[in-house]
This record gives C-alpha cells, sequence and structure tokens, in this order.
C-alpha cells in the first residue's frame, strides 16, 4: 500500500498549482506573478521547443539560409553547371560528327568507299543512335550521273585536256597566300590539329589559295562560318571561323579571289583567326611547306 501512495502523491505534486512572483528588492513592490503547475510549466515548454525546431526546419528548407549551410549549394550555381553540361555535350557532338564529315572527305577523295555514319547524339535524358546507310550506286545511276556531270558547268572533275595534271605532284603547284599574318598554332595532326591558326587584324580578306570549285559553304556549331575548296589533282583546301563568306557552294574561283572574311565564329575559337588546312589526296598537310605566312 506504500508504493501507490507515493505514486499519487507525485502526480499530485505534478498538478499542484503554484505561484510565481517577482518582487523589487528594496520596496518589496510586486512586478510579475503567475499561477502554474510543473506539468503545465513542461507542456508549455516542450511546446516551444518543438516550434522552435519546426521554424529552423522551416528556414533551411525555403529560405536562402541554407546556403549558409555547409553541404548545399548555390541555386545559380548548380544552374550553371546544368547549362554547361548540356553545352559541352552538344560540342562533343559536333566534334564526333566533324571527324566523321573529315574522314568521309579522306575517303571519298582516296577513291574509297564512305563509312557508314553512325553518329551516337547524347541529351541529359537518353541517347538516340542515327545510322545512315551507304548504298552503292546502281549502273543505270552511274551513267546518269556521267551524263548529268558533263553538263554541269560546277563539276570539278577534270576534262581531257587537264588529265596530265593528275599525275603533278602536290610540289609543282605554286599556292596563293590565303591571309597574311601570324601562326599561332602550327600543324599538330597527331594532337588533332590539321591545319593552322593564323592571326591577322579584324575584317582582313581571305583568298583562295588555288584555282578551284567552292564545295562548302555553311556554318558549324564547332567552326563556324567554314567554306571548303576543291581543286585539281585530289586536293582541298579549307578555311574556317570566318566572319562573313562572300562565296557560295558551285562558285568557281580563281587563286588570290577574296572568298570570306576573317572572323571569330564557332565554339573551338577564342579570337579573329583563320583556321587553314590543305588536304592532298585525303591526307592533311602542312601549308607552311608550301606557302609564306
Amino acid at each position: 500500500m506504500v508504493e501507490p501512495a507515493k505514486k499519487k502523491s507525485l502526480f499530485n505534486r505534478l498538478r499542484t498549482r503554484y505561484f510565481f512572483i517577482i518582487r523589487k528588492e528594496d520596496t518589496f513592490e510586486e512586478r510579475f506573478s503567475a499561477r502554474t503547475s510543473p506539468i503545465a510549466l513542461f507542456t508549455i515548454t516542450g511546446g516551444a521547443i518543438v516550434l522552435l525546431i519546426l521554424l529552423v526546419i522551416w528556414a533551411v528548407a525555403f529560405t536562402p539560409l541554407r546556403e549558409y549551410i555547409p553541404g548545399y549549394a548555390d541555386i545559380n550555381m548548380r544552374k550553371n553547371l546544368i547549362a554547361l553540361s548540356l553545352k559541352t555535350d552538344s560540342l562533343n557532338n559536333e566534334l564526333i560528327a566533324r571527324q566523321q564529315y573529315i574522314e568521309n572527305i579522306r575517303r571519298i577523295l582516296s577513291g574509297e568507299t564512305p563509312k557508314r555514319d553512325s553518329v551516337a547524339m547524347k541529351n541529359h535524358a537518353d541517347t538516340i543512335k542515327h545510322t545512315a546507310t551507304f548504298v552503292p550506286p546502281s549502273h543505270d545511276d552511274s551513267m546518269l550521273r556521267h551524263s548529268v556531270e558533263a553538263q554541269n558547268p560546277y563539276n570539278v572533275s577534270l576534262s581531257k585536256n587537264q588529265n596530265t595534271s593528275d599525275n603533278n605532284s602536290i610540289n609543282d603547284y605554286f599556292f596563293f597566300t590565303p591571309l597574311k599574318g601570324y601562326v599561332s598554332n602550327g600543324f599538330n595532326p597527331s594532337g588533332g590539329h590539321y591545319g593552322i591558326d593564323i592571326v591577322s587584324k579584324e575584317n582582313e580578306a581571305i583568298k583562295a589559295t588555288l584555282d578551284g570549285t567552292v564545295i562548302v559553304s555553311t556554318w558549324t556549331l564547332a567552326t563556324g562560318n567554314v567554306i571548303i575548296l576543291q581543286h585539281n589533282n585530289n586536293l582541298v583546301s579549307v578555311y574556317e571561323h570566318n566572319s562573313v563568306l562572300l562565296k557560295k557552294e558551285g562558285d568557281y574561283v580563281k587563286a588570290g579571289d577574296v572568298i570570306a572574311i576573317v572572323g571569330n565564329t564557332g565554339e573551338l575559337t577564342t579570337g579573329p583567326h583563320l583556321h587553314f588546312e590543305l588536304w592532298y589526296k585525303g591526307n592533311p598537310v602542312n601549308p607552311q611547306k608550301y606557302m609564306g605566312f
């Protein structure tokens, strides 16, 4: 019978109400008084602590204060990282497409069959694969092509009286310097740099290095405004990062004709310059061996 009495006495003490009085020390004037019990005091204190915890969680989750807590990144920084990731992915796809394009040009000039174009274009959600199948032309198709090309004023193939030039080597040609300036980056095919970078003044004219026909006059993400000329004897010249293209596909140009203006277009550039490439029978050659800049 003793233990129940103790439990009842403890419960009663928790429910017992008390007066809290605050008085001035010198005059004993009452300043504040309150009537409460221990259990009520514990309830109020616990509720205040829970409310404070909820307020802290809300401030961390829904206000900029979370940026000051270690482990939380700036919202703008995350947006910039996502944009940079997407941009890098697009640039990588453009580089892959450009490498395949150059490889197919080399194969065509060498008389080989172009590779089947299989480019994996990635985005942040999934990967989509496009495959283009190369179908060899039939005999009738080849005869029709020969008939049409014989009448095409923009045909880049050699006529009968020019066939002797096929036996010429690249050393037999006199190349016109496309742009005078400072060579900032030289020929380095092992490092993926198949030409040279020529830095010059803005708005300088770029000239054709040999007589030829414009086979490409377009814009790409990596190289900006690019123009490509087909010359005799399987010679091809490439001019990239131009601000303006002055010739279109199919135009015939003479050596020294102005074909473009120096620019700074495309992702793979850090200032106004000309990226110039020279290809002979499907292989890149060093332009500095054949002309002065």
